[in-house]
């Protein structure tokens, strides 16, 4: 969903993942969590919906 051309211009504008100092859900790649935000703005679908088989993680990830 996101080119490697327009992901090379959003990459560094993110700041750089921190250490998790307690327990939780796994961080998903910056991507992948992109990936899963467009997705769920292109369709209109509700954020429970996301489909995890897609690969963008859950709503509650993105």
């Amino acid at each position: 969903m996101v080119s490697d051309e327009l992901w090379s211009l959003i990459e560094p504008l993110l700041p750089a993942p921190v250490p998790k100092q307690v327990e939780g859900r796994p961080r998903i790649p910056d991507r992948q969590a992109l990936c899963g935000i467009l997705f769920v703005l292109h369709t209109g679908i509700q954020w429970e919906y996301l489909p995890q088989e897609l690969g963008f993680g859950s709503g509650m990830t993105c």
